[in-house]
């Protein structure tokens, strides 16, 4: 949606996938065990909360660019809301992540 705002007067825009959705999940999931491993390309383990906010720093940055024909605003604003729609369906949850972010396991 935010990507769709944001090029609102560009007739030649068009936005296509489920990206933002998959970012979604992948930063609730996050969001629940943020030291978990993810996989990045399959073979380098990296804790989620780490790979997280990597994605988030790119992610930004490539939007900002925005040069390559790729959905990088939908990634980012998909990323926030998978991370942030815990908090508001049940803000007490900020003490659950918290607690989970400082235990490391």
């Amino acid at each position: 949606m935010f990507s769709i705002i944001k090029h609102k007067d560009n007739y030649y825009y068009s936005a296509v996938g489920a990206s933002g959705a998959v970012s979604a999940v992948v930063f609730a999931c996050i969001f629940f065990a943020p030291w978990n491993k993810v996989y990045f390309f399959g073979l380098l383990p990296i804790p989620g909360i780490v790979f997280g906010a990597i994605y988030l720093i790119y992610s930004y940055q490539m939007a900002k660019r925005g040069k390559d024909n790729v959905g990088h605003g939908a990634h980012f604003w998909g990323a926030v809301y998978g991370f942030v729609f815990p908090l508001v369906c049940k803000p007490e949850l900020w003490e659950y992540f918290y607690l989970r972010l400082i235990n490391f396991n």
